[in-house]
């Protein structure tokens, strides 16, 4: 059977229906600032983030030197954060893995060079994020290793909006 996956599989997964939600946002206009928890965001198409440390043209994060138009927003699995706590004994509240983002049951990994509606604003996923060293720092927390594969994912902003926490998480083929 294991020998009969086709490279569709993965494709297949993020086509099958799901829905998620929106259960926090989180921002912060500058590099090693608290992240400040909102109950609602403006996205803005090909920019970023209002008062978003990486929103383009008022850049401020740790990254800012290396602008990256995928990397308009972040997002991050709640479920994660549930498995790094069971697997490594590790609690991560979700203002600190420094994503923007948080929801629950979306497929993330899944959703690379994918369309999907983040309440009314439309993303596309452009890569999985990838942990760095720097969250360690700044959490005091050994959490690179246990990130791995699960770190978040990257997106642009196809069309702007306002996402509120609560919102739906579908979608968009």
């Amino acid at each position: 059977m294991l020998d009969t996956i086709s490279a569709d599989s993965a494709q297949s997964a993020a086509r099958l229906g799901w829905t998620g939600v929106v259960r926090f946002l989180h921002l912060t206009p500058r590099a090693f600032l608290p992240m400040r928890a909102a109950e609602s965001i403006t996205l803005v198409a090909g920019r970023g983030i209002e008062g978003d440390r990486y929103m383009i043209g008022s850049e401020g994060g740790f990254y800012s030197h290396k602008p990256e138009e995928g990397r308009q927003v972040t997002l991050f699995e709640l479920e994660t954060l549930v498995a790094l706590k069971r697997d490594a004994g590790i609690a991560l509240g979700p203002e600190e893995h420094r994503r923007n983002v948080t929801v629950e049951g979306v497929p993330l990994n899944h959703l690379v060079g994918r369309r999907f509606w983040l309440g009314e604003t439309l993303l596309e996923a452009t890569r999985l994020s990838i942990p760095c060293r720097h969250i360690e720092e700044i959490t005091g927390k050994a959490i690179f290793d246990p990130l791995i594969n699960r770190s978040g994912l990257n997106c642009k902003i196809l069309q702007g909006g306002t996402v509120r926490v609560g919102d739906a998480v579908r979608n968009a083929a």
